[in-house]
């Protein structure tokens, strides 16, 4: 008597959970990440963990200022673990507020930059010929210049704020993601899936919107990580220059202009724990950008 086995189909994994198995697999990028979380949360948590509002005039003392790091406050009896300012700011919650201000520009600038590139990438890939050329055209000419130039230009003809920067940030980036949609639709709109959706007479915001851009966001992800840390960096420089976000609203790189001129004095932690914030944010940042574009990109995977 022959015994008969069968072997029951393997189990196919859902595309979101492929790509977190094989993220979890690289132990610095998940590190990365729980760095990125942590700075996030501690971002959002700032007017409720931070020691003191540091841009609260009236919780400030003229007497603790430049105190170094572990000294307690001659007033209140507060240990300041990263030490004070000049002006007697609290550099751990001076830290924690400059962190919302660089995280609150990098996304807003971010969303509307995506949105703006991606329906313009969309739009030039779908139509093609005379406008796929003039859009571009226009995104070669503008990724031809330096980021830091643009935005040095527009923010001194804007002025200094917060939405200033952010409206300098969307101006500089969009390109970025035009570019990379209108490469990927390129490719997906002479699939076979297109030529059907236009048999059935849809609309072309439909087939562009509904069909086409879906196949077009693995790509866009890992530049969307890229370049929120691209503009965390860029808005440091812009504040580092005094034409970024003004002083009443501080981000890292207010925080390490604020104390450059003191470090000759010996006053080092004024500059050195924002701008180690900073690095820390950056690096997490870029490992799971890093580790995203291997996964994502099947011509990169073992």
């Amino acid at each position: 008597m022959t015994e008969i086995t069968t072997n029951a189909p393997a189990r196919i994994d859902s595309p979101s959970k492929r790509i977190f198995k094989e993220f979890i697999e690289d132990r610095i990028a998940v590190v990365g990440l729980l760095l990125f979380v942590i700075v996030a949360l501690i971002a959002i948590a700032a007017p409720w963990i931070a020691p003191q509002n540091p841009y609260d005039l009236a919780q400030l003392d003229i007497m603790d200022g430049a105190l170094p790091p572990g000294e307690v406050s001659f007033a209140t009896g507060q240990t300041y673990w990263l030490g004070t300012d000049q002006q007697g700011r609290d550099m751990v919650s001076a830290i924690m507020y400059g962190l919302r201000i660089s995280l609150l520009v990098a996304t807003v600038s971010l969303g509307l930059a995506i949105t703006i590139g991606t329906i313009i990438g969309v739009v030039a890939a779908y139509f093609g010929g005379k406008l796929d050329s003039f859009i571009m055209r226009i995104v070669d000419l503008q990724l031809s210049f330096p980021a830091i130039l643009i935005a040095l230009i527009l923010l001194a003809l804007l002025g200094r704020g917060v939405d200033k920067v952010i409206l300098a940030l969307v101006i500089v980036q969009w390109a970025y993601y035009a570019r990379t949609v209108r490469s990927s639709a390129i490719v997906e709109r002479r699939k076979d899936y297109i030529d059907a959706a236009r048999c059935l007479a849809l609309s072309n915001r439909r087939i562009m919107f509904r069909h086409l851009l879906p196949n077009c966001v693995p790509p866009l992800i890992v530049v969307a990580t890229v370049q929120i840390a691209q503009a965390i960096a860029l808005e440091a420089t812009l504040s580092f220059l005094g034409v970024g976000v003004p002083i009443t609203e501080p981000s890292l790189g207010l925080l390490i202009a604020n104390g450059y001129d003191y470090l000759l004095s010996g006053s080092y932690w004024i500059s050195i724990f924002p701008g180690l914030a900073l690095v820390v944010t950056i690096v997490a940042i870029n490992l799971v950008g890093d580790r995203l574009r291997d996964v994502l990109n099947p011509r990169l995977q073992k």
